[in-house]
């Protein structure tokens, strides 16, 4: 067999397990990733200004319950875990699916940072820290140094 073959093989494999497996992925969620959306970790934007750091951290479908977040020593954890059971009744069966998903993200804080001030918001899916500086931070202004 040539690998210009065996390429095309398995290039049509994935699509006829699909359509096998259509019914069961669709008892599943969209696509029967079942470990995909456990094993996902939200992306994490970080933003400096003057007064403050923001980072924000995007999960969408979540509640401002679902999250923990704690500082120890100099170190931001932001954690999350959440279990969902579904059921479905009919004359004949019953279906029962559990879904349990979970994530930990961990973040050295500058020692700038006034760990007794920061605030956590969550909205439209996006789950927002602000880290401000400490007073004396603040006063030290950036300095630009020409080069001679």
């Amino acid at each position: 067999m040539s690998t210009q073959s065996l390429v095309k093989t398995t290039e049509r494999m994935p699509s006829l397990f699909d359509d096998f497996f259509k019914p069961w992925n669709e008892w599943f969620g969209n696509s029967g990733d079942i470990l995909g959306r456990v094993l996902t970790v939200p992306q994490v934007n970080i933003t400096e200004t003057q007064d403050e750091y923001m980072v924000s951290l995007a999960a969408p479908g979540m509640k401002k319950s679902d999250f923990a977040i704690d500082v120890e020593g100099n170190m931001l954890t932001i954690s999350s875990h959440k279990e969902e059971t579904k059921e479905e009744k009919e004359k004949k069966f019953t279906r029962r699916e559990y879904s349990y998903s979970s994530f930990s993200r961990s973040f050295t804080l500058p020692d700038e940072v006034n760990k007794e001030k920061i605030e956590a918001r969550y909205e439209d899916g996006v789950l927002k820290l602000f880290l401000p500086r400490k007073e004396e931070a603040k006063r030290l202004a950036a300095k630009h140094i020409a080069v001679k």
